[in-house]
């Protein structure tokens, strides 16, 4: 009986690697299909293990640079941000002149946007006003460069609406930073960060605040001129801006809150 079977055993082990395939091996189409099946049902995870796999195994395939894209995507899903930015770079690196080249582009200015963005803020719009702006600037150019490379491109719309948002946010940042200014009495400082909302940030919905800011800080400087130049300004632009009232500028508050000595703040507010 072991005989018989050795003999048969090799003849079925010759017949697998014949082909230099392993009997558990998928082919490069097989392996595609199940990635692309795994992200329909929203399983980024496997997705990603069956693109590696491809990868590994059939790294000039026929399906190999259509996997690299859906790599960006199954892992910007199953947020894996760094490893997507690095495959989005990649892929425009190795196929600058791909059909689908722009699509890199459109995802990298995506995953560049919600790098700098913690879980909560993600779904939190004043949580994000007050993050690090660097990854929305990131985020703000890497979407004007697959504008400026690929005008007709399906993603520019999206883009352009994310540039839009990510500017506004930008903006409503600088806000925070003069009323963190205001808070500290460092009133030049206020000024000139309302100053640069003003002249930077045309167009959104924070230039009012910029102003508002700067009639603030130089009433607080005595500068008057400044401020009734800048108030003359808010009103004839903003006239339903909150801070005026029937006409009248009403101070923040902002330069009355938290204003405490080292000595207050030590003592939970028992001395000083």
């Amino acid at each position: 009986m072991r005989i018989l079977i050795l003999p048969a055993l090799a003849l079925f082990l010759a017949a697998c690697s014949s082909d230099g395939q392993r009997p558990d091996e998928l082919t490069e189409k097989e392996y595609y299909e199940q990635a692309v099946e795994a992200i329909e049902d929203e399983n980024y995870l496997l997705a990603v293990e069956k693109l590696q796999a491809l990868e590994s195994r059939y790294p000039f395939g026929v399906y190999t640079e259509q996997a690299q894209l859906e790599m960006i995507f199954a892992q910007y899903q199953s947020q894996e941000l760094e490893s997507a930015k690095a495959a989005a770079e990649r892929f425009i690196r190795l196929h600058p002149e791909h059909k689908n080249v722009d699509y890199a582009y459109y995802m990298k200015g995506l995953i560049t946007n919600h790098m700098g963005l913690s879980l909560v803020e993600r779904y939190l719009a004043d949580e994000q006003n007050m993050r690090d702006p660097q990854p929305a600037r990131d985020a703000f150019f890497e979407f004007a460069e697959l504008i400026r490379k690929f005008p007709a491109s399906p993603y520019v719309s999206d883009a352009q609406q994310r540039m839009i948002h990510l500017r506004n946010r930008l903006a409503h940042y600088e806000v925070h930073v003069g009323q963190y200014y205001l808070k500290r009495h460092a009133f030049i400082a206020a000024a000139n960060r309302g100053k640069y909302i003003v002249e930077t940030y045309q167009g959104t919905d924070r230039v009012g605040d910029g102003l508002a800011l700067m009639v603030e800080a130089y009433q607080h400087l005595g500068m008057d001129d400044l401020a009734n130049r800048s108030l003359t300004v808010l009103k004839a632009n903003y006239p339903k801006h909150p801070q005026l009232k029937n006409g009248r500028f009403t101070h923040s508050g902002f330069a009355q809150k938290d204003h405490r000595s080292l000595l207050n703040v030590v003592t939970f507010g028992l001395l000083g």
